[in-house]
């Protein structure tokens, strides 16, 4: 009996272990950047997509000066809207998918 009390106790203490993990990663931002800096985004520590920032000659590197700032914001959150959609459909399907392969249980720190 107290064995079983010991293995309850530690699974509670993993369970929690595994959700500040988890809110830590959340809360992590990972920055990245491509084209000497001309492309910046930032990911969480899971790597999902936080923010992108474009420079004026990411879009046009012969003449930055002839990009507005309103052009750059409206393509950002193009690029955003079409990364966030894509990651929720990604994750809807993958919670489907371990729903179906643990037959309907809620496994602690597996989703």
């Amino acid at each position: 009996m107290m064995n079983m009390m010991n293995m309850m106790k530690q699974a509670q203490i993993i369970q929690k272990r595994l959700k500040e993990a988890h809110e830590e990663l959340t809360n992590m931002e990972l920055p990245g950047e491509a084209g000497n800096g001309a492309v910046k985004v930032i990911c969480d520590g899971k790597g999902l997509f936080k923010s992108i920032k474009l420079s004026p000659e990411a879009i046009n590197p012969d003449d930055p000066s002839s990009v507005s700032q309103d052009n750059i914001e409206m393509l950002e959150d193009l690029i955003s809207t079409a990364i966030l959609q894509t990651a929720k459909k990604a994750e809807s399907i993958m919670e489907e998918k371990m729903k179906a392969a643990s037959g309907g249980l809620s496994i602690p720190g597996l989703m």
